[in-house]
């Protein structure tokens, strides 16, 4: 049964969050953003970490989107009145997304080597996860941190006016 519903839950996320980028309405994205968070949150609990399914449920579903949501209504996005952007913009956004590229390459590379542990019931306590955290991905952690604030920059050029 347990896994009948995480295949659903699965199928359920993969699906939102495709109708996250093929939606044109960018508040009907935002929406199937959050369906995304809650199928995910879903799968977190199957994985009995509780912990992680809360969190996600309220900073992302809860703070983050409504963050989005008000960013979305703020900028009026409208084909007509979007400005051109440089090209020296869209440079530097690609050579960005290169080096986030990069960054997941090299965090992927190790994957294949990491040993699939025996299942746990204190997997998903709080104390399992800050030892975890701080003690084996320590540097992954910061550099998420890095990609926070250059995303929150990117979002302060997206909504500065270009001054002419």
């Amino acid at each position: 049964m347990t896994l009948y519903l995480f295949l659903i839950l699965g199928f359920f996320a993969v699906l939102s969050a495709l109708m996250v980028v093929f939606s044109k309405n960018p508040i009907h994205s935002i929406l199937y953003l959050v369906l995304t968070f809650f199928a995910i949150a879903g799968e977190y609990v199957l994985l009995n970490a509780q912990f992680l399914a809360i969190v996600n449920i309220i900073v992302y579903a809860g703070a983050i989107m409504v963050l989005f949501l008000f960013v979305v209504m703020l900028l009026n996005l409208n084909h007509e009145t979007e400005p051109h952007k440089s090209m020296l913009r869209k440079l530097i956004a690609v050579i960005a997304a290169g080096l986030l590229m990069v960054v997941l390459v090299g965090s992927l590379k190790g994957a294949d080597t990491m040993a699939i542990q025996p299942f746990s019931h204190n997997a998903g306590l709080i104390e399992n996860l800050g030892k975890v955290l701080f003690d084996q991905f320590l540097l992954p952690f910061e550099v998420s941190a890095v990609l926070f604030l250059a995303a929150m920059v990117g979002a302060v050029m997206l909504g500065k006016k270009d001054i002419k």
